[in-house]
């Protein structure tokens, strides 16, 4: 009897890979052990990097709000308690948008702090 082989699935499997694996250069996209090990290790940065790209999200929304509180006389850890204090409930994205696109509006959130921690 002879040997039975899915050729299908395994062809399409790499298939899959290799297309994945376009846009790399010389070997790396055209032959399959090179190609599937540039894949497999493609996947692991892009898995760990979603993660990273959320830390540094909040890296730069930090900064940004830490700028325009120095701006109106607090340090960035100074200001997030008056917020907690005034019960002013606003996340770091939304804050540093406001830091950055509308400083009147930061100023009136400053004064409530302001007054919050007087």
């Amino acid at each position: 009897m002879p040997r039975s082989v899915n050729h299908v699935a395994s062809k399409a499997k790499r298939k899959k890979v290799l297309k994945l694996a376009k846009g790399n250069f010389g070997s790396r996209k055209n032959v399959w052990t090179v190609a599937k090990n540039t894949v497999e290790k493609g996947l692991q940065y892009a898995y760990r990097d979603r993660k990273v790209r959320k830390r540094s999200f909040r890296s730069l929304w930090i900064q940004r709000i830490n700028a325009a509180a120095r701006l109106e006389g607090f340090t960035y850890s100074q200001f997030i308690h008056g917020l907690d204090q005034a019960g002013v409930e606003i996340d770091r994205k939304v804050l540093s948008d406001i830091a950055g696109q509308d400083p009147v509006a930061f100023k009136a959130i400053a004064d409530k702090v302001r007054a919050a921690l007087a």
